[in-house]
């Protein structure tokens, strides 16, 4: 899985291998079990701790001994909770920075066509960065919703989504595509400021009135 999806090899490792183990441990451990360099698991500790993939805690093993308490480690094992930290740092390592290139060269560009009016191919380039910066941007923060969601929230907003066949979510999304978009707008920022309480009578009326009028 690390490999396929970029992650440097130790740090793939390190993590499988607590999230395995289930237990804090020390970096000795780690090491003398994966078969590491001191210098190559403090890194890759290091690096899997920056991701949020594994958390630091007080080595529980060091009764009796004198001196501050040793260091361990363990995989962070709510899968939903590391993989919105794991969002949340690509989005900061790599979508921010990408989106900060692509508004540089369109405005490069833009500048470019503007001092050159009669250049077509310019002047299609400005056009072309503008509209995929718009979709970045898009697609950026969905991204960063992600993680901005308590654990527990994502987890059931994807449960119940898959619950929901196919088919119906295609029709949802037919329908929505079908209606001007001040109106989903107005819908979403209305249901948004509703209470719970008033959201559940909300959402029974709303399927009370779409039966009877489907009939």
């Amino acid at each position: 899985m690390g490999a396929a999806w970029g992650v440097a090899p130790a740090i793939a490792r390190v993590q499988a291998y607590l999230l395995a183990r289930q237990a804090p441990l020390t970096e000795r451990e780690v090491r003398e079990a994966l078969g590491l360099s001191h210098r190559a698991a403090s890194l890759a500790l290091a690096e899997a701790e920056g991701w949020g993939l594994i958390e630091r805690v007080s080595e529980p093993r060091r009764v009796g001994r004198r001196g501050p308490a040793g260091a361990a480690y363990q995989a962070v094992g709510d899968h939903w909770r590391w993989f919105g930290r794991v969002v949340a740092e690509r989005k900061l390592r790599e979508g921010d920075p990408i989106i900060d290139v692509l508004e540089r060269t369109a405005a490069e560009a833009t500048a470019a066509t503007a001092a050159n009016p009669a250049d077509p191919e310019l002047a299609g380039l400005r056009d072309w960065l503008s509209t995929f910066l718009v979709f970045v941007r898009l697609f950026d923060r969905a991204v960063g919703l992600v993680p901005r969601m308590e654990p527990r929230e994502l987890e059931r907003a994807l449960r119940l989504l898959g619950e929901v066949d196919d088919d119906a979510v295609m029709r949802l999304v037919r329908l929505l595509g079908g209606l001007p978009d001040d109106d989903v707008l107005e819908l979403v920022q209305a249901v948004s400021r509703l209470s719970p309480t008033a959201a559940r009578r909300a959402t029974k009326l709303m399927s009370g009135v779409v039966r009877t009028v489907t009939r």
